[in-house]
């Protein structure tokens, strides 16, 4: 995708506007994202969008507290890595139908995050369970990204807390020494519903009161 369709698409901007969010739609050169495992990483696509973040605070007056970094299928890619390599700054992450690639991270220096996933079980352009890309670059596994996940904040190992909201079923990952972790599957494919970002913003919103 791209920005102007980000802009035109009221499955977006109608839950942003709805929630008092400023949406922020940056491009990636040649309709990519540059992240770890990704066939383009000639460039630091995680400087860019906190330098946009940086510019954006320096013309808007911001709540700092309120701060969420949001994509869909590599967008959602992007985030993963961002929230792992660059969050620092952001309140919460809320990818759809993308996670990290192989190689996974065997640490995050970012610190502990609030990320709340949502993914289709039959999602066959990013699989729950990944794919090689031109035999050559994997998605990777979306729950052994989340393993990642749980180690980086802290998590316990018990059992999670299921939360049903409409077509998501969700897990919430308990005993989190910081950070929040939410995975929400859907019956689907590679898709993405208003209500479900609508959702999303009103979980950070909870992270903060």
């Amino acid at each position: 995708g791209n920005a102007r369709a980000v802009l035109d698409d009221p499955a977006v901007t109608i839950p942003a506007r709805e929630a008092g969010f400023l949406l922020v739609a940056p491009d990636g050169l040649g309709g990519t994202w540059s992240h770890v495992g990704s066939p383009s990483q000639t460039r630091d696509d995680i400087a860019f969008l906190r330098a946009v973040v940086a510019d954006v605070r320096d013309r808007w007056p911001i709540d700092p507290h309120q701060v969420v970094a949001s994509g869909f299928s590599q967008g959602g890619s992007m985030v993963w890595d961002l929230a792992c390599h660059g969050g620092d700054g952001f309140t919460a992450f809320l990818p759809f139908a993308g996670g990290f690639w192989e190689p996974l991270p065997k640490s995050c220096p970012s610190g502990p995050v609030a990320l709340r996933h949502v993914h289709g079980r039959s999602d066959v352009v990013v699989p729950m369970a990944g794919r090689t890309i031109r035999g050559i670059f994997r998605q990777g596994d979306i729950l052994a990204g989340f393993a990642v996940w749980r180690a980086h904040d802290h998590c316990s190992g018990g059992l999670t807390v299921p939360v049903e909201r409409g077509a998501l079923s969700c897990e919430e990952f308990p005993g989190c020494a910081s950070g929040r972790l939410l995975l929400c599957l859907h019956p689907g494919g590679h898709e993405m519903d208003a209500a479900w970002l609508a959702d999303g913003l009103a979980w950070t919103r909870g992270l903060t009161r």
